[in-house]
């Protein structure tokens, strides 16, 4: 049963929707119900003191209505579904050029679960749209009071449980484009989602209205029609379409909880401000969602009979600001077709125009026109007296389309218009594209009923006429047309409606003369030389660069490292396209310093983090902030992490990082941190003990156990002055016994380092395994464990590139063939960061010219073939050339002989030494031999 009637207002209307579904259904009591049931919800809601406004999102047709509805009746408050606590930046909306969207951001969260940091809430705010017109007129009009209703973006997320997406208004953004992802993935909350949530009422109204989506059908068959329509009727027209969507709902509980719990949330709100300020329910108006206009909560009302106990906040902590928006964001945010919030921005023009209702909007603003005269002071509405109320819906139901006769001249200038810019577009388009698009539009208009063909016939017929192929990077027809009709509208948010922290960067960027608020890259030139004031904003770009997302400050030209000073930079900045980012860092704190410490200090003392991620965070502490506080501090912090890891995933990292920082310590400062000494002492305690495991560890790769040697082996100096003992490392390598052929070939290597192996015998076990054809189709690997000594032993070089070489001399073409394939994709894989030094190696030992190369014989084969000592023998002694040097250029082993304060003379060269004697003469030293033996 329909609820008690307080009015016949609507009696007419509910004896024909009765007389209807008596004839239509099989019995009247279900298809009666919802009928009579969606004119109880209209009359209840038009009867309401509080008078109640509905919309929907971004429609200008409810903006238009907003707009001259608040000219008529001038109220002294406005209850606004949007939260709560975005009210303090709304009278920033005048310092940003729309679209914008209001933030409320949480980095860290408490009271809910972790995996959801960040929290983010936006609400996109557009000029056609209802809720501008009502926040333009209420901080503009002196005596107005604008109150906001809906929950707090706490409660947003505290009404979600771990298994709910988003409700209602809101969705996560899911961004395909650049423009589309300015939002990120924050949950967005607009006034007024009117959608049906029944999909079989959804594809009905599409299949029956001839349109392929919803934005298109809401644009046809609400938007046009209500455009012209007076206050009445749009609003009993909205309570229709809300009822209407929320009576046929499917019964989704957690959905239908949320909805009623912020539809009692408003009402109490409302509730509370007029008990507290004494206002007439009849100076208000309540601008809210047609969804939740057609409420049937107990609470809803002035006089609702119950009360709302609203839940306390949690204990995150809050950051809001604004950020910009566009077109293309909204309709990824709200799942509207694309291109759709672009044309209801030329219909809001057209609207504006063919009304002359005049709109509101915000002194100041940027992008409207010239600030209009003082505004009147709100005036005490006039009640309207109960008899005014008339049955609209009546009208407007049995009243036939009115047909818009077509404007020629509009669709002859689009149809030029898109053509010439898919030439700009690199389309092979003509006048005869022109008037196809012309003439399809008109049928297309045609076959769906229309007489006046609609920016989609219109967008259908370009691609049809002018999108004959679909070319990679090339614009297509589609978002031409979009860009054509109002394109996707990008917002900025003014330099005095920036957080702290974003003013701040572009202050200290000003010497570079650039408008770092414009969109795009621009090309910024730091010439440290000549202006050494330059110097700071070099400091506050590499920020930047690590705090932004990439693109926002890209380093063309120069680097930073430890040590060095920059000369020139060459940068491209994109600041303003990455806007909402940076306003974001401003959530973080008052300064990029204090930022990026604290993303330093949160890196490091992560449950997670690795000792190479702790030592990143020392490097880029130095190197950014030049705090060795901070670095003192995560160095130390990097030790306690280096004690607990038992595996040695992360050697290479580390060592890398440890030489770097070594390195840079000893050239700038006159003695060690205390923390990198200890470091060294436990990673070298630390590593030798991990060593033998590593070694037959199976997870443990073959460049990770070379880093852990490259460690130990480049460290030994400062850790043994540091007390450590060479036992533990003789001790870790007598208890290491690898099997896998690469771990094997780099302990070989790591002996010979340690004095343990000769290279002799390391040749010979290599001529072994070349001589054994069961170890022939292994030897890559091998291979591949030298190539990786070279970390830890660099001076085996020449040795790497004699065993390579011998590879390719010894074995047959039928095993080296097959094998050429694994040999390439080990040097590539395995050696890539080591091969350049064997390629230097390489060249330094074969011939620089083709010509010698027939009769160059290698280094190795050549001592062996001459039966002399091998290469690395002659190299230490035994030949004479070092004498000769000596007897041909006397005057230097003089002047070093003065210098140490010896004398003596030169040996003449005709006269035999002692030596040539005994070896000319060798019968005396036999004689004496005996002699000696003898006695």
């Amino acid at each position: 049963m329909s609820p008690v009637r307080e009015g016949a207002a609507f009696e007419a209307l509910r004896t024909q929707l009765q007389e209807a579904a008596t004839s239509l259904a099989d019995g009247p009591e279900a298809l009666e119900g919802i009928l009579l049931g969606i004119v109880d919800d209209v009359d209840r809601a038009v009867r309401e003191p509080l008078e109640i406004f509905p919309v929907c999102h971004h429609s200008p047709a409810s903006a238009i209505a907003m707009a001259r509805r608040l000219r008529e009746k001038r109220p002294k408050v406005v209850y606004l579904e949007l939260c709560e606590d975005m009210a303090p930046l709304l009278s920033e909306l005048r310092n940003c050029r729309l679209p914008v969207a209001v933030q409320a951001f949480a980095s860290e969260v408490d009271g809910f679960p972790a995996e959801w940091a960040p929290l983010s809430v936006v609400a996109p705010i557009t000029e056609a749209s209802a809720e501008y017109q009502a926040i333009a007129y209420a901080l503009d009009t002196p005596g107005v009071e604008l109150v906001l209703v809906d929950r707090s973006s706490d409660h947003v997320f505290q009404w979600q449980t771990a298994k709910t997406e988003p409700t209602d208004s809101e969705t996560r953004t899911q961004p395909a484009e650049e423009e589309a992802g300015l939002h990120g993935d924050a949950v967005g909350v607009e006034i007024g989602d009117l959608r049906p949530r029944f999909a079989e009422l959804e594809g009905h109204l599409l299949r029956h209205g001839r349109v392929r989506h919803w934005s298109e059908w809401w644009h046809q068959y609400v938007e046009l029609p209500l455009g012209d329509s007076d206050h009445d009727t749009y609003r009993q027209v909205m309570l229709l379409i809300g009822s209407l969507f929320r009576r046929l709902a499917p019964g989704d509980a957690d959905r239908v909880r949320v909805d009623e719990e912020r539809e009692r949330y408003m009402w109490t709100r409302m509730r509370e401000h007029l008990a507290a300020s004494g206002t007439d329910p009849g100076d208000c108006l309540y601008v809210c969602g047609a969804f939740h206009a057609a409420s049937r909560v107990a609470e809803f009302g002035v006089e609702g009979t119950d009360t709302f106990e609203i839940g306390p906040p949690s204990a995150s902590v809050w950051q809001h600001g604004l950020i910009p928006s566009s077109h293309a964001a909204i309709e990824a945010q709200f799942g509207l077709a694309a291109g759709s919030v672009s044309i209801a921005a030329t219909q809001w023009a057209k609207n504006l125009k063919r009304t002359r209702v005049k709109p509101f909007r915000l002194v100041g603003q940027a992008g409207a026109k010239k600030a209009a005269k003082t505004a009147k002071a709100a005036v005490p509405a006039v009640p309207e007296a109960e008899d005014a109320l008339s049955d609209k819906l009546s009208g407007f139901l049995r009243r036939a389309p009115v047909l818009d006769p077509l404007d020629e001249a509009e669709l002859l200038g689009w149809s030029v218009e898109v053509v010439r810019a898919a030439r700009r577009n690199g389309y092979l388009a003509s006048t005869a594209d022109a008037i196809a698009v012309f003439e399809t539009s008109i049928l297309l208009a045609a076959m769906r009923d229309r007489a006046r063909p609609t920016p989609y016939d219109f967008q259908d017929a370009a691609i049809t006429c002018i999108e004959k192929d679909s070319v990679p990077g090339r614009r297509d027809v589609r978002r031409i047309v979009e860009i054509m009709m109002g394109g996707d509208r990008i917002g900025q948010v003014g330099y005095d409606a920036l957080p702290p922290l974003a003013r701040d960067v572009h202050d200290r960027l000003a010497p570079l003369n650039l408008k770092l608020q414009q969109r795009g890259v621009q090309r910024a030139l730091l010439d440290m030389a000549a202006n050494p004031e330059l110097g700071r904003c070099s400091d506050v770009l590499w920020m930047l660069r690590h705090l932004l997302p990439w693109g926002a400050a890209r380093a063309i030209m120069g680097e930073r490292r430890l040590g060095e000073q920059p000369i020139q930079e060459s940068w491209d900045l994109a600041l303003g396209t990455h806007q909402r980012a940076l306003i974001e860092l401003g959530y973080e704190g008052v300064s990029i310093e204090q930022v990026l410490e604290q993303r330093l200090r949160r890196r490091a003392y992560d449950p997670q983090a690795t000792t190479a991620a702790v030592l990143e965070a020392v490097e880029d502490a130095t190197l950014y902030l030049r705090s060795r506080r901070l670095a003192d501090e995560l160095g130390t912090r990097a030790l306690e992490v280096l004690a607990t890891e038992r595996s040695v995933d992360g050697a290479p990292e580390v060592l890398r990082r440890v030489r770097r920082l070594l390195a840079y310590y000893r050239t700038s400062e006159p003695v060690l941190p205390p923390w990198i000494e200890s470091f060294v002492k436990t990673g070298y305690a630390h590593y030798c003990t991990l060593l033998p495991t590593a070694f037959t560890d199976e997870d443990a790769t073959v460049r990770q156990v070379a880093a852990t040697l490259g460690f130990l082996f480049s460290m030994e100096s400062l850790a043994l002055s540091l007390g450590c003992d060479r036992t533990q490392l003789e001790l870790a390598f007598a208890q290491s016994h690898p099997r896998e052929p690469a771990k094997l070939a780099l302990l070989w290597a790591a002996q010979v380092q340690l004095g343990q192996l000769s290279r002799g015998e390391l040749r010979t076990r290599c001529d072994e395994l070349l001589g054994n054809p069961l170890v022939v189709p292994a030897y890559p690997r091998y291979l591949s464990g030298f190539l990786h000594a070279l970390e830890p032993v660099p001076q085996l070089a020449d040795f790497v590139v004699e065993a390579v070489s011998n590879a390719f001399a010894r074995l047959p073409d039928p095993v080296l063939l097959p094998w050429l394939p694994t040999l390439i994709g080990t040097l590539r894989s395995d050696g890539a960061d080591l091969a350049p030094l064997l390629i230097r190696e390489a060249g330094r030992i074969f011939p620089g010219r083709l010509a010698e190369l027939d009769e160059w014989v290698p280094p190795w084969r050549e001592s062996t073939e001459a039966g002399a000592a091998p290469l690395s023998a002659r190299a230490d002694g035994g030949g004479a050339s070092g004498a000769a040097l000596l007897a041909a250029y006397p005057a230097t082993c003089d002047a070093v002989a003065d210098l140490l304060g010896c004398e003596g003379t030169w040996e003449r060269a005709d006269v035999p030494s002692g030596a040539v004697l005994t070896v000319r003469h060798p019968e005396t030293a036999t004689a004496l031999e005996v002699l000696l033996a003898g006695s």
